[in-house]
């Protein structure tokens, strides 16, 4: 088997993923925690919400330099398949998005707690953000295959 070498790209795909991970599953952690002495829609969640995306793009930002620094520069280069790549996954992951936003737009309408709006939009970008990652992933160890 052919080793794979990773590019820059490719590798911060990989940190998406496990960056997401962790940062939501530190999240969940704290609601559920909070939702045990308060019903689920009283229960505090903007600043576990708000730290848990600060941190986690601060974490990325740090991420992306390291990894910036030891990929050397040949590895940071992007090509046009880095952008068909990017382009792909951006439209993959799009549809998750777009229905997390019709999903709060519903229930805005409903009149659901800001509890619920807030939370379906975080989970929409949370499995958007994964579902590009992971077709990155997949399209860099895979091919890019033709439309």
């Amino acid at each position: 088997m052919a080793k794979h070498d990773m590019g820059y790209e490719e590798k911060i795909a990989w940190a998406g993923v496990i960056v997401s991970i962790v940062h939501f599953t530190i999240y969940l952690g704290v609601l559920l925690t909070r939702a045990t002495t308060t019903p689920m829609p009283h229960t505090p969640y903007v600043d576990a919400m708000l730290w848990s995306i600060g941190a986690a793009i601060v974490v990325m930002i740090v991420v992306s330099i390291i990894v910036a620094v030891t990929t050397g520069k040949d590895g940071r280069e992007t090509d046009v398949r880095d952008k068909q790549i990017t382009a792909r996954a951006e439209f993959t992951s799009r549809g998750l998005l777009i229905a997390a936003a019709l999903a709060a737009l519903i229930f805005a309408m409903l009149e659901l707690d800001a509890f619920w709006i807030a939370n379906v939009i975080y989970l929409g970008f949370f499995f958007s953000a994964m579902l590009e990652a992971i077709t990155k992933i997949a399209l860099y160890r895979g091919g890019m295959p033709a439309w």
